[in-house]
């Protein structure tokens, strides 16, 4: 799966609970609820994936070189994974599903009820 394709970012993030798609800041948007939880932006450099981080996730991933503190998002823990990155495809699967986690866990339980999502054990 390579999720910097656009088939694949789409059918990866619509396989989880309460996922919409946009196009938006000219990006293809994810969102669990009405927040957002990762984009694809393809650009004729590249393409970039952005995706919340906890802390220690942001400390460490922005060491490698290809991956920075994303761009327009004012909080610290988002990061903007590039296409150059040296970042193994299932460690991004992984960072995408994470920052899902992370975003869904702040959504109201009434609103997680309707979505269907299952709570984080």
């Amino acid at each position: 799966m390579d999720l910097f394709d656009q088939a694949d970012f789409d059918a990866f993030v619509t396989g989880l609970a309460g996922v919409t798609l946009v196009d938006q800041w000219e990006s293809h948007v994810a969102k669990v609820g009405d927040k957002v939880f990762t984009l694809l932006h393809r650009g004729e450099d590249g393409a970039n994936i952005c995706v919340k981080v906890t802390e220690e996730s942001f400390e460490i991933l922005t060491s490698i070189e290809g991956i920075a503190q994303a761009p327009y998002f004012a909080k610290r823990k988002w990061v903007s994974i590039t296409d150059r990155a040296s970042l193994p495809p299932e460690d991004l699967v992984h960072y995408v599903k994470r920052s899902y986690d992370l975003v869904a866990d702040g959504l109201t339980r009434k609103l997680k009820s309707e979505l269907r999502i299952v709570p984080l054990t």
